[in-house]
């Protein structure tokens, strides 16, 4: 017996840095008794512990998911050419990211299941903090689910720890998931088991609750699933609203990415849920920055945004840039929203890169790039294509399309390599903009729709929208998909939201455009080097930019870019193909 309960400890090692308990392994676990494991406050808490500790599984360079998932969408790319999984690129059953995203996110249900199938649930006398910690593991496996339904399709779904003869059960429909998890998050959120805002930084609270309540339903209305798409956006607005109602946006936009910003009241009011990291006790620390932006001046990045991305941001002056005078095609980033800054740099920004002070200016054309204030001679850039990162090694803006991640990045107080600063996994800047969304959708477009985009602008440091749009359904549309791509980039949001509004195929039909080209560079473009985002209707509403009319000055990468349908959903795993044939794709895979 009491072998097995080192077993569980040793598989529950991985929340010792969220419990703070260093001695957890050499000692028998004070939360086991005859009546189980999970039947216990100590021990039901140990288990939802782990529950949590499996959330930021690594998904690649030590990175948890929901830093990386936006590069699986057509608004980013990977260091290599046509291997965008986003688009197409690689999109197999043998993909590696593939692989470990489905097996990540079952490896939490499955601990979810094993811990309610565990817990005392045919008591009347149980403890508040025993309520809690039950209806916060129903959440983590909701949350689990949301993330392999919307990239997944149709997957299998169990609420309870799986037989062996249930591996042939294939597939359950996502109107069926959507509609059994939106009723038990309801059901915990009007329970008041748990409280609008946690006590503590990393569990999830009952506003987090409504809010993956609104993830749910505007997924589920805008796919227009059962055709009962009006009825979902209508549980969506009002998931939304009640979450509107007791929480609120944080002050300044960048003190959501920052050690300091993260101990502000303002801050941890807009945080719903969050990825707890810490310099206390044993080190827990994450490597955002490896492969969004190089380790070394010199060496490569990995993963990068594109320009379909970076030409979503308007100028200050609330305008898109085919239609603001401010916009300087040989200064892209000059005059821009204050977001296009803090989460993206570009060719010619000065960024910090060291905690001593030195400063390097990022340059995709030169052989060598300029540190300061060091005077020691410049780093040679490697010798490279700029289109391909195997080998030595290339420029670390080089390989993508001039542009790197900035998000979570502006910090110094740490290792540039090294970082404790909490991962967001949902704030309220989001529900602010599903709020409006959602009653966009429904054609419902008053006061409180307006507000809530304007709020989230006012605090980025733009002006309200144009008053145009008000009453206009696919100008606010425009507005509201917009905002949701330059606030929420890189958290995890664009990856779905593009599947949401089923654009795969205009967001790929051409190649990736970046820099001008050597003989060109950026003082060579004129004022007519402007993207056309007015192709179609549809390109327009989505702010979809073609560079077709100047394609010519442009470096090109990812040039067998394409779209099909069933790139619509991720292909099942081969292994769990081979198990079950019953999980194939339907639609294609």
């Amino acid at each position: 017996m009491k072998r097995n309960i080192y077993i569980l400890s040793a598989l529950l090692a991985g929340a010792v840095g969220l419990t703070g308990c260093s001695d957890f392994l050499d000692k028998q676990s004070a939360a086991y008794d005859s009546d189980g494991f999970y039947r216990t406050d100590a021990g039901l808490d140990e288990g939802v512990t782990g529950a949590y500790a499996l959330v930021p599984f690594n998904l690649n360079w030590d990175v948890p998911p929901t830093m990386v998932q936006d590069v699986y969408s057509p608004y980013a790319l990977q260091d290599q050419e046509n291997t965008t999984i986003g688009a197409g690129g690689g999109l197999t059953p043998d993909q590696s990211y593939v692989n470990s995203y489905w097996a990540g996110h079952y490896n939490i249900v499955a601990r979810a299941n094993s811990v309610i199938d565990g817990a005392k649930t045919d008591r009347s006398d149980m403890s508040d903090m025993y309520k809690a910690r039950l209806a916060e593991v129903k959440f983590i496996r909701a949350y689990a689910y949301y993330n392999l339904m919307t990239t997944f399709g149709d997957v299998p779904f169990f609420t309870s720890s799986v037989t062996p003869d249930q591996y042939g059960a294939g597939r359950t429909d996502k109107k069926e998931i959507t509609d059994y998890i939106v009723a038990e998050l309801n059901e915990i959120a009007e329970s008041g088991d748990l409280a609008w805002k946690t006590a503590n930084r990393g569990r999830t609270d009952r506003a987090a609750v409504y809010a993956l309540i609104s993830r749910y339903c505007l997924f589920a209305g805008s796919l227009d699933f059962g055709g009962e798409g009006r009825e979902y956006f209508k549980k969506a607005a009002a998931a939304a609203s009640e979450a509107m109602a007791h929480r609120h946006l944080a002050g300044k936009f960048n003190d959501l990415f920052t050690l300091a910003g993260q101990e502000k009241a303002d801050v941890l009011d807009e945080i719903l849920w969050e990825i707890p990291y810490s310099t206390a006790g044993s080190r827990k620390v994450h490597r955002t920055r490896y492969g969004h932006t190089s380790r070394t001046v010199g060496g490569s990045s990995v993963r990068f945004p594109s320009s379909l991305l970076a030409c979503t941001f308007e100028c200050k002056d609330g305008k898109r840039i085919d239609e603001s005078p401010l916009y300087d095609p040989k200064k892209p980033s000059a005059n821009r929203d204050p977001r296009f800054r803090e989460t993206l740099l570009c060719h010619g920004d000065t960024m910090q890169y060291t905690l001593s002070g030195n400063k390097a200016v990022l340059n995709v054309y030169d052989s060598k790039t300029r540190m300061f204030p060091n005077p020691r001679k410049p780093n040679d850039w490697y010798s490279g294509n700029n289109l391909d990162v195997s080998g030595v090694g290339a420029s670390f803006a080089k390989p993508g399309n001039g542009l790197l991640w900035n998000k979570y990045n502006t910090d110094l107080t740490e290792s540039f390599s090294e970082s404790s600063i909490d991962i967001i996994i949902m704030r309220m800047a989001e529900v602010y903009l599903t709020y409006a969304e959602a009653k966009i959708e429904l054609g419902e477009m008053d006061e409180s729709v307006y507000e809530a985009i304007n709020a989230v602008r006012r605090r980025a440091g733009m002006p309200d929208f144009d008053n145009a749009r008000k009453g206009n359904q696919d100008l606010m549309r425009q507005i509201v998909r917009r905002e949701r791509k330059v606030e929420l980039a890189m958290e995890g949001v664009v990856f779905t939201d593009f599947r949401r509004w089923q654009i795969g195929d205009i967001l790929n039909e051409h190649p990736i455009y970046g820099q001008p080209i050597e003989e060109i560079r950026y003082e060579g473009l004129t004022a007519a080097d402007v993207p056309n985002f007015k192709t179609t209707q549809r390109h327009d509403i989505n702010d979809v930019a073609n560079f077709e009319h100047f394609k010519d000055k442009l470096t090109a990468r990812d040039l067998q870019r394409h779209w099909e349908p069933r790139f619509q959903w991720w292909p099942i795993p081969r292994a769990d193909l081979d198990r079950d044939p019953n999980l194939t794709n339907p639609e294609g895979y």
